[in-house]
């Protein structure tokens, strides 16, 4: 008779990551709840400002839906309390389509926003985009960062190697690399390079960019770099 070998225990599936929905309006958050759940994501919801930053504490979700127009306390806010103690990922669901609160939004720490009215497709695929470039730059075995900050000499290094940069340029790039993801807008970056607040135009911080990204690919970062977010500003990505 043949030796029985040991059933191996299989391994359990990963918990399905929660997505905290802060949303006033009951259908919008049970129609997304319903579209996460179908695409294998598990889901909480919180209806009012001033609950949400406790649940996000309690609960550690993976991402927040986060509407601007909130009761208690409004999404800016909220998302202002949570980048206190939290980088975990925000998207911004808004009906006010204005740039000054488009802006104001992604100023404050959210890493991306949909306006309303949305296709819940294309709030599922925002977050598992989002997903993808958070988790990528937390995953083990992956090579320390390419980039470095050297604040003593003033100087960025790429590969250990000092970028040649301007004071102004540095200044720029330290405020892009300090959240890699998030897109800043320019009036943010404008403030950050010309400290002396002089009368200048939002779209000068264009040339600088532009001599900053030529620099970065003379340093050969390949994809590594300033990324372009169309009629808001720009953002660093480090892989």
């Amino acid at each position: 008779m043949r030796p029985q070998t040991p059933e191996q225990p299989q391994p359990s599936p990963a918990a399905p990551r929660t997505i905290l929905i802060v949303e006033d309006d009951l259908k919008i958050a049970d129609m997304l709840a319903n579209y996460l759940h179908m695409h294998g994501f598990a889901s909480a919801q919180c209806g009012n400002g001033l609950d949400a930053v406790t649940s996000v504490r309690e609960q550690a979700p993976a991402l927040i839906l986060l509407d601007l127009m909130l009761p208690g306390l409004d999404g800016i806010s909220v998302c202002s309390a949570v980048r206190a103690f939290s980088a975990v990922p925000i998207i911004m669901l808004t009906a006010r389509v204005d740039e000054i609160d488009r802006l104001l939004g992604l100023d404050t720490g959210a890493d991306d926003y949909v306006c309303k009215p949305f296709s819940p497709r294309e709030v599922v695929a925002r977050i598992k985009a989002l997903l993808r470039r958070s988790e990528g730059r937390l995953a083990t075995g992956l090579a320390p960062a390419a980039f470095a900050l050297d604040e003593g000499r003033q100087q960025i290094l790429w590969r250990g190697l000092p970028l040649p940069l301007t004071p102004l340029e540095f200044r720029l790039m330290r405020l892009l690399m300090s959240r890699p993801g998030q897109v800043f807008a320019r009036a943010r970056l404008l403030g950050t390079v010309h400290e002396d607040l002089r009368d200048v135009s939002d779209r000068a911080i264009d040339s600088h960019i532009k001599n900053l990204r030529r620099k970065l690919e003379q340093a050969g970062t390949g994809e590594a770099g300033i990324s372009s977010v169309y009629g808001v500003g720009y953002r660093f990505d480090d892989a």
